[in-house]
């Protein structure tokens, strides 16, 4: 099975993994944000950052390898009365539009080392003058302590790996400890994270 499926095998009972509401890190910059900004959700999944992104009045796509996913996202979109644009795609493979955002959206998106920094390289490039990227992503933890996450820790994040993963980016806020997650039935409890917001000059 590959990865998409194993994906859409996830999402296709009813719910959802992850809830409803934003990431808590991303709601956080919701000053920073202006209608008719826009915004690329990565890996969103069930759309629930992508449909908040939309009620604030930004013009939003979503991209995740899922279809069974998007599908929720459309729907999550739908039913809020927002507009949300959905693509299904391999971010390794996807055709990243050059200067096409303000505003990017890196929520838990875990990537083998080489596809993160081919990813990291294209999304840094499709960020528009002044832009902005929100990450969080989570970091090695002791057992019992990430409420979610890869086991893999090759596909962790750390402060020192935004850093590397992003070098023409300037760094606002870089954050790495502990939180409290509340985000569906997969993110839930303490856990080990990394929260940085990244700007293009």
């Amino acid at each position: 099975m590959s990865d998409a499926a194993a994906w859409d095998a996830r999402y296709a009972p009813p719910g959802t993994l992850f809830g409803e509401e934003p990431n808590r890190y991303l709601e956080s910059q919701a000053a920073r944000l202006r209608p008719g900004m826009r915004a690329l959700a990565l890996g969103d999944g069930e759309g629930r950052n992508g449909a908040w992104l939309a009620g604030q009045g930004l013009k939003v796509t979503a991209v995740d390898w899922s279809a069974a996913g998007l599908a929720k996202a459309g729907a999550l979109a739908a039913s809020r009365g927002v507009a949300l644009r959905t693509v299904v795609a391999d971010l390794v493979e996807w055709r990243w539009p050059v200067e096409g955002f303000d505003l990017l959206a890196w929520i838990f998106v875990h990537l083998p080392p080489a596809d993160r920094a081919l990813v990291a390289a294209r999304a840094a490039e499709s960020l528009a003058p002044g832009g902005l990227l929100v990450l969080e992503g989570f970091t090695p933890a002791p057992e019992g302590r990430r409420a979610g996450g890869p086991r893999d820790p090759a596909l962790l994040w750390s402060a020192a790996l935004v850093r590397e993963s992003f070098p023409g980016l300037e760094v606002l806020e870089l954050m790495e400890g502990t939180v409290l997650l509340d985000e569906g039935p997969k993110h839930q409890g303490h856990a080990e994270v990394v929260r940085a917001l990244l700007r293009r000059g």
